[in-house]
C-alpha cells in the first residue's frame, strides 16, 4: 500500500516544499495589477492578508483529509473515497493530461524569460525545456535529491525577497505625486481577489505526498499552518515595500514592480538582481509541481489496471519513475508546441476550482460516510471554516467560467472536453481496474 512508502519528509522538508512551490513568480507578475484595482495602501494590505485567511482555510480542510487518510495522491483518495472510483479517475485524468504538464511548462515559460535577461543567447525555448528535463531527472534520481533541491531553492528565494524587502525600505519614499486614489469599485475588488488567490495557489499540493510525510498526524497540520503563515507575512511585506518605495500610482502602473522597487536605491544592479531572484521563484516552485505532481498519476496507476505503468516505483530510487517521466514528456510536449508564455492557468481553471470545491465538500461527507475512521485532526472552526472556503471555491469557478465566456469562450471547451475524455476512458478501463500498487520493499517503511 502506499502508506509503506519511506517517510523521508520532516516538517522542514514539507513547509519547504508548500513554500517553494505558492511562491512561484506569480507575485511579481501580480502585485502591479492588484495594486491597481485597490483604492489605498490599507486596501492592497488587507487584500492579500484577506487572500491569506482564505488559503489558510483551505488548508486547514486538507488538514483533516491528509492527516485521516495519509496516502499518496491527495485529492484523488479523498474524491476516490467519498464520491466513488470516477470522481478520483475524473480528477487524476485532469491533473495528468492538462493541469500538471502545463502548470508545469507555465513556470518554465517564466524562468526562460527572465533567464533570458541574464543570458540573451540562449533562447526561451531551450530554457524552458531544459528546467523540465533537469527537474523531471533530479527528482527520479531519489527522493532525497529532490527534497534537497527543494529545500535548498526555497530557503534561497525567502532570503532573497528578504533583502529585495530591505533594499526597498530603504528608499527615500514614494515621490509626491504617487498619492493618487482611485475609488475601488466590485470589478477591480473581484479581479484583485482572483489574482490574489491565484497567487496563494499550491497549498493543496503536500497532500499528494501525504504518504511520504514523517509523523503525519503532526506534521501536515503544522507544515500548512506555518507555511501558510510565512507567505502571507512575506507577502504582505512585500508589498508593503513596493508601495513604500514606489506610491500606489506609480506600483499600479509598473511593468516590472520589483525592479522598479530595488531600482530606487540600486539602479545599477536591479533588473539583473530581481532575475537571478525570479529565476529561483519558478526553478523552485518547478522542482515542486514535478515533485508533487508525479504522485497524482501514479495513485491512478496503482488502482487501474491499464495504467499501471504509471503506478511503478522505482525499486532502489523509491521515486515512481514511470510517473515522472510520463510528466516530462507531456511538460516538454506543451514546452515544445507552445514555443511562449501560455496562459494555461485560465484555460483550465474552472475544471481545477470546481475538483477543489467537491473536495472541500468531501469534508462533510467523509465525516458521515467514516464516522468511526480516526481523525487525528479536525477543522478549526468547522462547519463555518469549511463553509468559507467553499464559497472560496464557488466564487473562483463563477469568476473563471465569466471571464471564459466573455474573453475565451475555448476554454470552456477545452475544460470540458479534458473531463468527457476522461470519462470515457474511465468507462474502457473500469472493467479492469484492480491493480494492485506496484511498490517494491526496498520502497517500503
Amino acid at each position: 500500500m502506499f502508506e509503506s512508502l519511506r517517510k523521508e519528509l520532516s516538517l522542514f522538508d514539507s513547509t519547504c516544499l508548500v513554500v517553494g512551490i505558492i511562491i512561484g513568480a506569480g507575485i511579481y507578475e501580480t502585485a502591479p495589477t492588484i495594486a491597481a484595482s485597490m483604492s489605498s495602501w490599507l486596501g492592497v494590505l488587507a487584500i492579500w492578508l484577506v487572500g491569506g485567511l482564505l488559503a489558510l482555510s483551505g488548508a486547514l480542510c486538507y488538514a483533516e483529509l491528509a492527516t485521516t487518510y495519509p496516502r499518496a495522491g491527495g485529492d484523488y483518495v479523498y474524491l476516490n473515497r467519498a464520491y466513488g472510483p470516477w470522481a478520483g479517475f475524473l480528477f487524476a485524468w485532469a491533473q495528468m493530461v492538462i493541469v500538471r504538464p502545463g502548470d508545469i511548462a507555465l513556470l518554465a515559460f517564466i524562468f526562460s524569460r527572465y533567464a533570458q535577461t541574464l543570458y540573451a543567447p540562449v533562447g526561451s525555448i531551450t530554457y524552458a525545456a531544459a528546467a523540465v528535463i533537469a527537474f523531471t531527472v533530479i527528482n527520479i534520481v531519489s527522493v532525497r535529491t529532490g527534497k534537497w533541491t527543494q529545500n535548498v531553492l526555497t530557503v534561497t528565494k525567502i532570503v532573497g525577497m528578504l533583502v529585495m524587502i530591505v533594499v526597498s525600505l530603504l528608499a527615500p519614499g514614494p515621490p509626491a505625486t504617487a498619492a493618487a486614489q482611485t475609488p475601488v469599485t466590485m470589478d477591480g475588488l473581484e479581479l484583485a481577489l482572483i489574482l490574489v488567490l491565484f497567487t496563494f495557489g499550491g497549498w493543496s499540493e503536500l497532500g499528494y505526498v501525504a504518504a511520504e510525510v514523517k509523523r503525519p498526524h503532526r506534521n501536515i497540520v503544522r507544515a500548512l499552518v506555518s507555511s501558510i503563515a510565512v507567505v502571507t507575512a512575506l507577502y504582505v511585506i512585500m508589498n508593503g515595500a513596493f508601495l513604500y518605495a514606489l506610491g500606489l500610482s506609480n506600483m499600479a502602473v509598473s511593468e516590472a514592480v520589483a525592479v522598479d522597487a530595488v531600482a530606487t536605491v540600486l539602479p545599477t544592479v536591479a533588473e539583473k538582481a530581481i532575475a537571478v531572484l525570479v529565476c529561483v521563484s519558478a526553478l523552485g516552485a518547478i522542482n515542486g509541481v514535478v515533485f508533487t505532481g508525479a504522485r497524482i498519476s501514479s495513485a491512478l496507476g496503482a488502482e487501474h489496471a491499464p495504467l499501471r505503468v504509471l503506478g511503478r516505483w522505482n525499486r532502489h530510487r523509491g521515486t515512481p519513475t514511470s510517473s515522472l517521466v510520463v510528466q516530462g514528456c507531456l511538460s516538454l510536449a506543451i514546452v515544445l508546441l507552445a514555443g511562449s508564455f501560455i496562459d494555461t492557468i485560465l484555460y483550465t481553471a474552472p475544471v481545477v476550482w470546481v475538483f477543489f470545491l467537491a473536495t472541500a465538500l468531501s469534508v462533510f461527507v467523509l465525516r458521515r460516510k467514516d464516522r468511526r475512521t480516526p481523525r487525528p485532526y479536525m477543522i478549526t472552526g468547522h462547519p463555518a471554516t469549511t463553509i468559507v472556503y467553499s464559497a472560496c471555491c464557488i466564487f473562483m469557478i463563477y469568476s473563471a467560467v465569466s471571464y471564459a465566456l466573455a474573453q475565451k469562450p475555448i476554454a470552456l471547451i477545452v475544460s470540458a472536453s479534458i473531463v468527457l475524455i476522461g470519462a470515457l476512458v474511465y468507462r474502457l478501463i473500469r472493467p479492469g481496474s484492480n491493480a494492485r500498487p506496484n511498490i517494491p520493499a526496498a520502497v517500503r517503511k
